[in-house]
């Protein structure tokens, strides 16, 4: 009987270390010199970014964008670069992003998803993966910095009337 038992408990293991493979968790962070404050808006904790109502015919077909907002991303606090210029890098990861690397959305409106845009160039952000944005500069001798985005509504198709709702982490890479 014992063997028998040690025999289906070591048959066994191989097909659980295979799983434990398959369930890898990593874990990602940065020690850095450079430490600052970061506010969305002025605000610290849980930022939203409001955008207007628009009408659904503005979003009618696939592609059409409405409802530009402005955001800033501001540093403060900083540690004053006294060689040159710092670059901060922000890095954005887009929950439920679509397949134009847009954040999908999750209220209930239909067709309809968010685009970030480097508000510098207008210029669209695909967040499929983590998707690092120049632009924050913390200039020689300063302890604070900012840098505007701006998001929209973009559409997937004729989109129908309901709420919008979208969510992307946030980090800054100060290297």
């Amino acid at each position: 009987m014992k063997r028998t038992a040690l025999f289906i408990a070591l048959s066994v293991l191989p097909a659980i270390s295979f799983a434990a493979s398959q369930n890898t968790i990593t874990f990602k962070g940065q020690v850095s010199d450079q430490t600052c404050q970061v506010s969305i808006n002025g605000n610290s904790g849980s930022p939203i970014v409001v955008l207007p109502t628009v009408a659904a015919n503005d979003l009618a077909t696939s592609g059409q964008f409405a409802g530009e907002t402005p955001f800033t991303i501001a540093v403060t606090g900083c540690t004053a670069p006294t060689v040159g210029d710092l670059n901060i890098k922000t890095t954005f990861l887009g929950a439920d992003v679509n397949a134009g690397g847009n954040m999908s959305n999750t209220g209930t409106a239909k067709n309809v998803a968010i685009q970030l845009l480097d508000a510098s160039g207008g210029n669209p952000i695909s967040l499929s993966g983590m998707t690092s944005v120049s632009g924050l500069v913390l200039k020689k001798d300063e302890t604070a910095a900012s840098h505007d985005f701006a998001a929209r509504y973009i559409s997937t198709g004729a989109a129908t009337a309901g709420t919008v709702s979208a969510s992307a982490q946030y980090a800054l890479d100060y290297l």
